[in-house]
């Protein structure tokens, strides 16, 4: 077997277990009961935000610290911890997909998708903001 071939296959063995692995790291969608009952685990919970409790975010006491209420499609509701700055118009937000962990009774959100209402849309985009926890 010549060298290049040699080298080929390794170069593909290599690409098959990066493809493997991203795709094991992938979260997945699930409610906050499925959720809950794999803390540690990475899931991807859609809801909405329940605008009738308290929205918590201090800029001046700690502007990377923000959580508030949410309910998921199943009609559970969770508070989801975030740490980074509440994103522009969040009240405004249609649909809530935040992706991230439980730990004890609440969610810690990596990242915040929002689905904004089409009247604030130009025609140009879906409406979608996606916002990520400063690292």
């Amino acid at each position: 077997m010549k060298k290049t071939h040699i080298i080929g296959i390794i170069v593909i063995a290599v690409a098959i277990g990066v493809i493997l692995s991203m795709v094991t790291d992938a979260a997945t969608y699930a409610d906050f009961s499925v959720a809950q009952s794999s803390p540690g685990d990475q899931f991807q919970v859609v809801g909405e935000l329940n605008k009738d409790k308290e929205i918590e975010y201090s800029p001046q006491t700690d502007a990377n610290s923000f959580s508030f209420y949410m309910m998921d499609q199943k009609g559970n509701e969770k508070k989801v911890v975030f740490n980074g700055a509440k994103p522009q118009d969040f009240e405004r937000s249609e649909q809530v997909v935040i992706t991230g962990t439980f730990e004890g009774e609440e969610f810690h959100a990596d990242k915040i998708l929002m689905k904004c209402p089409s009247k604030y849309n130009d025609g140009s985009s879906d409406g979608l903001t996606e916002i990520r926890a400063e690292e």
